[in-house]
């Protein structure tokens, strides 16, 4: 048994504390990319809005944020240039929400800064002889949700 203080803490903890210092890290060096502007939950609402896009009530139940939440966070990244409301190719009033060439811009730079955290994550736990958990991690996800996985909650 080792005599890692943290090894002996409560998961919740531990997977909340990975999660945290990751994002962390992650932003720290998009920032570094010049991609200050923005937040976690900025990033979370491009992914939920890659391909055709979403009404803003798609991408409120894709964030699990309320309607208003989304209406708040879409009308932000609007005034910044991030996305813009088109019209639904259904018709009527409703309003298709799609990323701008700034937001898939911003997409490429954090998918670049995220490849190169995670390989050099990779590479000083490989040789502390360990790997990134993530089929432990798949497996607690299936564990707690089955088939019916719920959206991230964005990090405000």
């Amino acid at each position: 048994m080792s005599d890692d203080a943290l090894e002996h803490s409560e998961l919740t903890f531990l997977l909340g504390m990975a999660f945290q210092l990751l994002l962390a890290e992650f932003a720290r060096r998009l920032n570094a990319t010049g991609h200050a502007d923005l937040r976690p939950v900025h990033g979370m609402t491009f992914q939920a809005l890659r391909g055709p896009g979403a009404t803003s009530s798609e991408l409120a139940e894709r964030l699990g944020v309320t309607k208003q939440a989304a209406g708040q966070i879409v009308d932000d990244l609007e005034r910044r240039g991030y996305v813009e409301r088109t019209p639904h190719p259904a018709g009527g009033r409703r309003k298709l929400v799609v990323l701008t060439g700034k937001a898939h811009e911003h997409l490429l730079a954090a998918g670049r800064t995220l490849h190169e955290l995670e390989a050099q994550l990779t590479e000083r736990l490989h040789e502390a002889g360990l790997h990134v958990p993530r089929a432990e991690l798949a497996a607690i996800i299936r564990v707690l949700a089955g088939d019916d996985i719920p959206p991230l909650r964005p990090v405000w």
